[in-house]
């Protein structure tokens, strides 16, 4: 969410801003915001001028009842009653206004970074840099649930029965493999310096609506009936709401924790022959990284956070690539974002296997997450998510390129001591 000082001084950049998402559908919104904000910057202005006009007339009332003038008292009441009628009326309607300005406020986009390229769509997204070479063996790499079949590592049938599509079960040497990334993950980003850490699986509204986008919600979130919870859709949700309504003294930023958590999303859509298996599923664990710190900072940590998990594919011995997401790929919290991609040998191309999101101060603001500098004056931090790991989909990426010609999987020497010491995984 935007400073209201901000859209109220910059419209025009406000505009472009929405421009450059292709989100023309919203530029009304902009002059809407600047007409609520007057209005209810009147309502507050006319609400201190009658109760300081109250307070100054009901003071009067004493004086005129000791000097035995009580039909003037009676006078003076009366106005202090319409004085109180007229509050209570504008007090009313400052709660509608206001609610109406924080609901069209929340729609606006954030402002995104003069880096971003421009583009409608993930299709206009941009490669930054590429790490390890990619390669097709000569021998045929099957679809990744039927590498995992041939390992009895998968049942989806049976999950189909117990909870429906989009879930599986995981088994034997694919069940521990799944389990030995998380591990792995974890230590890895320990080792990079980051708190670990288990948050809340579930969360509420205000922290919901704190964190994302009403679309994004509506897309991703399951609902509790009849609590007002929520499941996480990831643990970034859960650990930037560790912070609500906090004010955190400078020296201490910043706050860099890691965090394990199974994630659950509804997956609305349909979605192609590449996207069936594990790839888009309602139920999967996740090794997430958060950054929460003083605004200069923050681009420095969003090219320390995706660059950690490219680190870590390479430490698996899988390719990736980088790639600037486009204005029109921008989520509208978000001021710039980086996919980071995997090699498919059997696709013969890169597909996403995380995402590392800048949002400057839209999250802190909603949830009002503030740092308080030296010198006592009080700002907003920056918040900043990265994906390190998430598996199953990882498994996709990793089952294709550490496949051999004899169906067998080696096991990357990161990995090993994971894996009980076990070098390679042979088909049942």
């Amino acid at each position: 969410m935007l400073d209201i000082k901000f859209v109220r001084e910059n419209p025009d950049v406000v505009k472009e801003n929405i421009r450059k998402k292709f989100q023309d559908e919203k530029l009304p919104l902009v002059d809407e915001v600047i007409r609520l904000d007057k209005e209810n910057r009147e309502i507050k202005q006319e609400l201190q001028t009658l109760q300081a006009d109250r307070n100054r007339i009901s003071k009067e009332i004493g004086k005129l009842m000791g000097q035995g003038k009580k039909e003037e008292a009676e006078e003076t009441k009366k106005k202090v009653a319409e004085f109180a009628k007229r509050m209570e009326e504008l007090a009313e309607k400052e709660k509608v206004v206001e609610a109406d300005l924080k609901k069209n406020m929340m729609i606006i986009p954030n402002i995104i970074d003069p880096s971003v390229p421009i583009g409608k769509d993930d299709s206009e997204n941009v490669e930054v840099q590429r790490f390890g070479e990619p390669v097709v063996p000569d021998f045929e790499i099957p679809y990744h649930t039927e590498i995992m079949e041939k390992f009895d590592g998968i049942d989806m049938d049976a999950a189909g029965k117990v909870a429906g599509n989009g879930f599986y079960y995981l088994m034997g040497d694919i069940a521990r493999l799944h389990s030995s990334i998380l591990s792995y993950a974890r230590d890895f980003m320990i080792g990079r310096g980051f708190t670990y850490c288990i948050p809340p699986y579930m969360i509420r509204s205000n922290v919901v609506t704190g964190v994302m986008s009403f679309s994004e919600m509506d897309s991703m979130m399951y609902k509790i009936e009849g609590e007002d919870l929520y499941l996480i859709g990831t643990s970034e949700h859960s650990m930037i709401g560790k912070f609500i309504d906090t004010i955190h003294p400078e020296e201490k930023l910043p706050y860099t924790l890691t965090s394990y958590s199974p994630c659950f999303r509804k997956e609305k859509g349909a979605h192609g022959i590449e996207e069936r298996g594990v790839y888009r599923i309602h139920q999967f664990e996740k090794q997430e990284m958060i950054v929460v710190c003083k605004p200069e900072d923050s681009p420095m940590w969003f090219d320390k956070l995706w660059q950690n998990t490219v680190d870590f594919f390479r430490t698996l011995d899988i390719p990736v690539r980088t790639l600037e997401c486009c204005s029109g790929d921008l989520a509208d919290l978000k001021v710039k974002s980086v996919d980071v991609e995997a090699w498919s040998p059997r696709q013969k191309k890169y597909f996403e296997v995380g995402s590392c999101s800048n949002l400057g101060d839209a999250q802190a603001r909603r949830l009002g997450i503030r740092v308080k500098s030296r010198d006592n004056k009080k700002y907003f931090a920056h918040t900043l998510n990265n994906t390190v790991v998430a598996p199953p989909r990882m498994l996709i990426a990793f089952l294709e390129n550490n496949l051999q010609a004899d169906g067998s999987v080696k096991i990357p020497e990161a990995l090993q001591p994971y894996m009980g010491g076990q070098k390679v995984i042979t088909v049942k």
